[in-house]
């Protein structure tokens, strides 16, 4: 019998975890409590994909940061390995990477995120996971070992949770930039009962586009 598996799914509590890391011991998600924040793992060490990954997150780490949210790294590798890979990165290529990376070498936090796939081996995949200020899981991604990420569609994706979160929208493809709505456009949920549809059309309607009752959108300034 194959053993069961339950990773934790999109609007439940990220798991209360210890984690060794490059940066010491730390708590999660209580490391991060009030922040956003991006824990992405990596095949592996002194890799050629993951280290263009790497100097990509790097280098767009203080734009994560100007939306309140932190990253950090990991793989099943050890520290002292993440430590000299890190240094070979800034030695080689002029980049100082600075967030941490989790040492998770018995795999178990990589096994509760189901980020080892057993027909991928015993590395973990390119999984991504942005969980908000309250320890929320968000949003997962996963990739297999051969196909690089987009930090700028996961740079994008934290800021797309944010809107939609402090603004009670929903965002369309590629917000903010959405080609049949045009930029900065935002969606309103459509009405759940029919109060809610007489509430619509009695509202003021000014700065809300109308397709139909249930596609409406608006500019966000």
């Amino acid at each position: 019998m194959n053993e069961e598996r339950s990773i934790p799914l999109l609007g439940e509590a990220f798991p209360e975890v210890s984690v060794k890391t490059t940066h010491g011991v730390m708590n999660l998600p209580a490391q991060f409590k009030g922040k956003w924040f991006v824990l992405f793992s990596h095949p592996g060490d002194f890799t050629p994909v993951c280290t263009t990954e790497f100097v990509a997150f790097s280098r767009k780490t203080e734009e994560f940061k100007k939306l309140n949210c932190e990253l950090i790294g990991l793989s099943v590798d050890q520290v002292n390995a993440h430590i000299k890979w890190t240094e070979w990165i800034k030695e080689n290529l002029n980049e100082d990477v600075q967030f941490p990376i989790i040492a998770d070498e018995l795999g178990q936090l990589a096994k509760t995120l189901g980020m080892i796939h057993q027909a991928k081996g015993t590395s973990t995949v390119r999984a991504v996971f942005i969980v908000d200020p309250k320890g929320i899981l968000r949003l997962m991604m996963y990739y297999p070992q051969e196909i690089g990420r987009s930090v700028d569609e996961v740079l994008r994706s934290v800021r797309a949770l944010i809107v939609s979160t402090e603004n009670r929208v929903a965002c369309p493809e590629n917000y903010p930039h959405n080609e049949l709505l045009g930029e900065n456009a935002v969606m309103i949920p459509p009405p759940s009962s029919v109060q809610e549809i007489e509430a619509n059309n009695n509202a003021d309607k000014t700065a809300i586009t109308e397709k139909d009752w249930w596609f409406r959108y608006k500019i966000l300034k």
